[in-house]
């Protein structure tokens, strides 16, 4: 089985942490890495290629949907799910425009979070 391979931004470091831990037990998902610093995240990016990006835009810089531009605009980017603590409309919106190709909360199940890696992934 090829595992999907995921990297996380979170400013947070529990959430991070929490977030890696959960991923990390899942054996069709390998997390290659995670940053809050915008710039180290980028960097790692590029490194690692990641088929998958899970980036938090709310961020205390002001500049979350700048980051995934800046993401979704490499070269052979990464998907980017945006994953999220409270949802608006506006930044839905506006992610999508950035080039998030999904929204989701961040209390989404364990699972589900799996599978939607998975099916991003595969595409």
């Amino acid at each position: 089985m090829v595992k999907a391979r995921v990297y996380i931004i979170d400013e947070h470091e529990p959430v991070r942490l929490a977030l890696a831990d959960r991923l990390t037990r899942a054996a069709q998902i390998r997390v290659l890495g995670h940053s809050g610093n915008a710039d180290e995240a980028v960097a790692e990016i590029r490194r690692t290629q990641p088929e998958i990006v899970l980036l938090e835009v709310k961020r205390s810089d002001g500049l979350g949907l700048e980051l995934l531009r800046q993401v979704a605009e490499m070269p052979n980017p990464p998907k980017v799910l945006v994953l999220t603590s409270y949802p608006t409309e506006w930044e839905a919106e506006a992610a999508t425009r950035a080039g998030a190709h999904s929204y989701l909360l961040k209390d989404i199940d364990t699972e589900e979070l799996i599978r939607k890696i998975a099916e991003f992934a595969a595409e």
